[in-house]
């Protein structure tokens, strides 16, 4: 027993010793930048849907606390040095582009003056109830909710040849791009899933950044194709949740903590 313990001893030891050293040797300075992900804005129960009162409520934490909501332009320019980022930054995105993005997200985020990104699948725009149309997005827009891609499909490009991949990336960039009149050039991977060669494919269709579900937060040392977010879900105790997220995330900075 006094051999097992010691011997835990030694590597919690050697292992803190590890993390320590990383703090030291490998912390990233420069900008933070918090990108929560978001799904639906309604009142039923389903994990990825967060209830209208408190997704209000989460705004509200946002703007109480100092965060400036910016965009992916802004996040890329941000990065590459172009412009300087506020110091409490907020990339508030929404994955699938539901109607309820629209009907009961869209008037909190105009009422607290924040922008957001909606990553869309452009093949159920306007084709399906529960998914946003070409007029909605049209007009969120103009107040600051902007549209990126979250490919043709939603098919899981791992398990697609690259002429797929090909065809779910650049046709959902080119159909966003025709419908809305801008160009369109950020990503969410469908499933957050991703590896380095459909990372390629991406950047030779034209994006400069593509979003995972990878917790953490942006900086310097970031992959712009391997983007990290923060997901927000419906829980038992959601905005309990939501807090701790948001702590965790300046903690892991506060104390120097490495991405790997």
């Amino acid at each position: 027993m006094i051999k097992k313990f010691l011997a835990a001893a030694l590597i919690f030891f050697l292992a803190t010793a590890v993390v320590k050293a990383q703090k030291v040797d490998k912390i990233v300075e420069g900008p933070k930048i918090l990108v929560l992900n978001y799904h639906q804005v309604q009142n039923n129960f389903n994990s990825l849907s967060i209830p209208v009162n408190q997704f209000d409520a989460q705004m509200d934490y946002l703007v109480e606390n100092g965060y400036t909501s910016i965009s992916p332009e802004e996040l890329y320019k941000g990065l590459s040095g172009e412009i300087s980022l506020p110091e409490k930054s907020v990339l508030i995105t929404f994955d699938d582009g539901y109607a309820d993005n629209y009907t009961n997200a869209f008037p909190i985020l105009k009422y607290y003056g924040l922008k957001a990104t909606i990553f869309v699948i452009p093949a159920l725009v306007g084709r399906d109830v529960r998914y946003l149309t070409w007029e909605q997005l049209r007009e969120m827009e103009q107040a600051g909710v902007t549209a990126q891609s979250h490919t043709l499909n939603h098919r899981k490009l791992e398990e697609l040849p690259d002429d797929e991949i090909r065809a779910e990336l650049l046709n959902s960039k080119l159909l966003l791009e025709e419908k809305l009149g801008h160009s369109v050039e950020f990503l969410a991977y469908p499933t957050g899933t991703y590896n380095l060669h459909i990372a390629g494919i991406a950047k030779d269709c034209g994006y400069r950044g593509a979003f995972t579900i990878k917790y953490g937060n942006v900086d310097l040392g970031s992959n712009l194709f391997a983007l990290e977010r923060v997901p927000i879900f419906q829980t038992g105790s959601t905005m309990k949740d939501f807090y701790e997220r948001i702590e965790y995330r300046q903690s892991f900075e506060e104390f120097g903590w490495v991405k790997r």
